[in-house]
């Protein structure tokens, strides 16, 4: 059986439908999943392990049989914890079925196949009795469901369907319960990934000021959850207007209810200042009396303790509907609603004098239908795009190098998607500005159907709503599907781009730019300007504080041999992943530089794309004694004379190899199969790299030897 699989295209800048093997999506199961991370957690496991061990003794204590049911076993990690401790029997219960045949070898080889039954199947498609998947409803329920928000992955459900079907009544649950905790906050930089500010512009004949659509400053925007590192978050960057507050707590012994419903806790602010934003984390009690937890509480909650790194667990940034100014001492109500897998939040403000009465009125306003997008810029640009938009310094260095280039009779083209620059460049004195976005009839794929025509919705909001709809053309057309027509007859004087292209994943993908460039190129003036003139892609052997924990084998996990998923991790990334780079915001994930950085390739946009390859092969010296676990690579583009903008460093790193990289952008990480160690010595070890762009399909291929 083919799987069809819809990738970008970094040559025409849309998706397409590949035809791969039946393994594929397999392999790409594998080997992008966290099951590495989640046997590297440490704390995770030796709470679950103590947890089970504590609830299969009060089970025998009972005089009962200990028959646990272990839903979503993965490795069967915890069902071999259970048969450890003493459970007469286990039940695990995985869906996915090369991870339940890999349970069946880990339980085997860890001899544990008479204790335990890996059943291949949902879990609300097993059945009870003498000739069903299990014997007898279980009285241990043991899970791991959970997700940074805790019930993103249906855990609520599917307790739900447990506790009706699977388990008895008064059964024990690790973990026993989950509590939910949140702490107002206002915090500019996290509230830029919410909403977009103000741009101003000196121009000729004064200051502009570029401001949003009005259906955008009051809009709600979508409930999914922004996960973060918020352990990378430095303190300067927010401002916390109260105490941690208990939001909700779930008893996973007891029956759990999936249906929507919603939760409310009085605040008083501990600081005046703007209500933005809500910060949220869980923690899990693996037993009754919570002696036993496991907490994903952030660095400034519990400053004592040492924090585990996890990237499968990690905390939740939520943004209120609206900027609420708050003042120190004044009672606030703020409402967690959810449904079945998400959470969002509201504040409200206690009325003068308000009464027990008057507090169940106001809970009886509450409204837990979910909250929707009405702007369309939510549903298009993710967190990081309303970051990169809303940063002034870079924003700065386009509105610098456009007045470098820009006459009172140019004519300007852009090209990226849903890109701010034709209004700069209207602003800065270009006579003529056209911007492209694809037309809905030259597109196949639904999702980019529907893309466009948000593109064109946003685009127009914002033209109106800054009065230049007259003054800037949407053209609705393909790059090589451009005419004459479209341009009035002129030819393009200044071609434009960020480049910026949502259907782009690794920094080179944006240079679509440049096919983009040469398929319009017989509509460019003999003396055009390109802006950006050029790119570089730039490269940096690097050791990583904890990423490389994703991908290092595992070996033995709390004295079991999962030996059998490291070899299928490592054979699904043999399979295509271990010779590709992927991508990940760095500035989540600390690293220290064991190289210099170096530029490995150059892509001059003055010129079309030629028709060969661009290879280099070279070595880079390692400086620096530390683990070389991978290389970075990332784009700059030199948009005029002595100005750049870099989607990587944003500086070089400190003389200790410390990284500040760029916020908005996720670099392309490159694992090395195998790590080597370097010495500071008179001769540093080097690391050979041979690297390949591909101009017919526009991927980098890369090779590296330690």
């Amino acid at each position: 059986m083919k799987t069809f699989c819809g990738r970008a295209n970094p040559t025409t800048g849309s998706m397409e439908w590949l035809e791969e093997g039946e393994d594929y999506d397999y392999h790409q199961e594998i080997a992008r999943s966290r099951y590495a991370d989640m046997l590297h957690d440490k704390d995770r496991n030796v709470k679950y392990y103590q947890g089970i061990r504590a609830a299969v003794s009060r089970v025998k204590e009972r005089g009962e049989k200990a028959i646990v049911l272990d839903i979503g076993t993965g490795t069967g990690l915890l069902s071999m914890m259970a048969a450890s401790a003493g459970a007469d029997f286990c039940y695990a219960i995985e869906v996915f079925k090369p991870m339940a045949n890999a349970a069946v070898k880990i339980v085997e080889k860890n001899g544990f196949s008479d204790k335990i039954k890996v059943i291949n199947k949902h879990s609300t498609e097993v059945t009870v009795g003498p000739d069903g998947d299990m014997q007898c409803r279980a009285n241990i329920l043991v899970t791991e469901l959970f997700d940074t928000e805790l019930i993103g992955e249906g855990a609520l459900p599917t307790y739900e369907h447990a506790h009706k079907y699977l388990v008895r009544e008064g059964c024990e649950a690790v973990p026993h319960r989950a509590t939910v905790y949140v702490q107002l906050v206002e915090s500019r930089r996290m509230w830029s990934w919410k909403k977009l500010f103000p741009i101003h512009v000196e121009a000729e004949d004064g200051e502009k000021i570029l401001v949003p659509p009005s259906e955008m400053e009051n809009c709600p925007g979508i409930p999914s959850v922004c996960d973060i590192q918020l352990n990378q978050m430095p303190s300067s960057d927010f401002s916390t207007l109260s105490d941690v507050v208990t939001m909700f707590s779930v008893d996973f012994s007891k029956p759990v209810q999936s249906a929507s419903t919603y939760y409310r806790v009085q605040l008083e602010p501990v600081k005046s200042g703007k209500a933005q934003i809500v910060l949220s984390w869980w923690d899990i009690d693996m037993d009754p009396s919570g002696m036993i937890n496991c907490t994903m509480a952030p660095y400034w909650v519990k400053p004592t303790s040492a924090l585990q790194w996890r990237d499968h667990w990690m905390q939740c940034v939520y943004f209120l509907p609206r900027e609420e100014p708050v003042l120190q001492g004044e009672k606030l109500y703020l409402t967690a609603c959810r449904d079945e897998y998400s959470v969002w939040y509201n504040l409200q403000k206690a009325r003068e004098g308000e009464n027990k009465a008057d507090e169940e009125e106001h809970k009886a306003d509450v409204r837990v239908e979910s909250p929707v997008c009405r702007c369309r810029a939510h549903l298009l640009w993710n967190r990081p795009r309303f970051g990169e938009l809303n940063d002034q310094t870079r924003t700065r260095q386009y509105i610098k190098s456009l007045r470098k280039v820009l006459k009172t009779d140019s004519v300007c083209l852009c090209i990226s998607d849903g890109s701010l620059l034709p209004v700069l460049a209207h602003y800065l004195g270009a006579k003529q500005v056209q911007c492209m976005q694809p037309s809905r009839i030259d597109l196949y794929h639904p999702h980019e159907l529907w893309q466009a025509l948000l593109l064109k919705f946003l685009l127009s909001a914002f033209f109106k709503a800054n009065h230049l709809e007259d003054k800037i053309k949407i053209i609705e057309a393909r790059p090589e599907l451009l005419k004459p027509s479209h341009l009035e007859g002129k030819k393009v004087s200044v071609l434009v781009g960020e480049p910026f292209f949502m259907t782009s994943l690794l920094p080179w993908h944006n240079l679509y730019f440049w096919y983009a460039r040469t398929a319009v190129s017989t509509h460019l003036a003999s003396n055009v300007t390109v802006l950006p003139q050029s790119a570089s892609l730039h490269m940096m052997i690097v050791e990583f504080q904890d990423l490389w924990r994703i991908r290092s084998p595992c070996g033995t996990c709390e004295g079991f041999d999962v030996q059998t998923m490291d070899d299928m991790i490592k054979d699904s990334l043999n399979f295509r992943e271990s010779k590709e780079a992927e991508p990940h915001p760095l500035w989540e994930y600390p690293c220290k530089s064991l190289s210099d950085p170096q530029e490995v390739l150059t892509f001059d946009f003055t010129k079309t794309v030629p028709q060969h390859c661009l290879s280099t092969e070279g070595c880079v010296k390692l400086l620096r004694k530390g683990k070389s676990h991978g290389a970075v690579l990332w784009m700059e583009y030199h948009l005029a004379a002595d100005i750049s903008v870099s989607t990587g460093l944003m500086q070089l790193p400190d003389e200790k190899g410390n990284c500040e990289w760029n916020p908005h952008c996720k670099q392309a990480v490159y694992f090395f199969s195998s790590v080597i160690e370097s010495e500071i010595q008179s001769d540093p070890t080097a690391v050979t790299y041979a690297i390949n762009f591909d101009t017919k399909t526009g991927e980098i291929a890369m090779d590296f030897k330690l």
